[in-house]
């Protein structure tokens, strides 16, 4: 690991009615607009979807950290994540994020143990921490 900061750097450059292409070295360019909910095209991501896309990631990558730190075998996790935006008194905000994770472990695994580390990944990651939106997991543990 690299020493503290750390820091994450990216471009975004668009003409007057273009997409949005977003860079960062070393990696793929992403195309971004406006969702259609905000008039925008379908078909492209959106800052919103990537928000959400980063807390579902960030989730899943700390789930595999718990994971392995606590030396727990599993075989497949999934995260759906949806991003509920709305209008406040302090104008438009991500009020809530629902993750919804599934995880399979081995048969004769320890279900009450996993589900501790599903919830603990959830309090490990950093992306989910940084928001002041409310942050709602559901868990699902399936066996072999």
């Amino acid at each position: 690991m690299h020493p503290f900061p750390h820091r994450y750097a990216v471009s975004a450059m668009a003409a007057p009615a273009s997409v949005v292409t977003l860079r960062s070295a070393e990696l793929e360019d992403i195309q971004s607009s406006a969702p259609p909910e905000f008039g925008g095209p379908a078909g492209n991501w959106s800052p919103e979807t990537l928000f959400v896309a980063a807390i579902a990631d960030c989730y899943i990558l700390s789930f595999r950290a718990v994971a392995n730190a606590s030396k727990l075998e599993w075989s497949e996790i999934d995260c759906d994540a949806v991003g509920v935006l709305e209008k406040t008194a302090q104008g438009l905000w991500f009020t809530v994020i629902e993750l919804q994770a599934h995880l399979r472990i081995p048969a004769g695994g320890d279900v009450p143990r996993a589900e501790r580390l599903l919830e603990k990944a959830e309090q490990a990651c950093l992306v989910s921490k940084s928001l002041r939106s409310e942050v709602r997991l559901q868990t699902e543990v399936r066996v072999g």
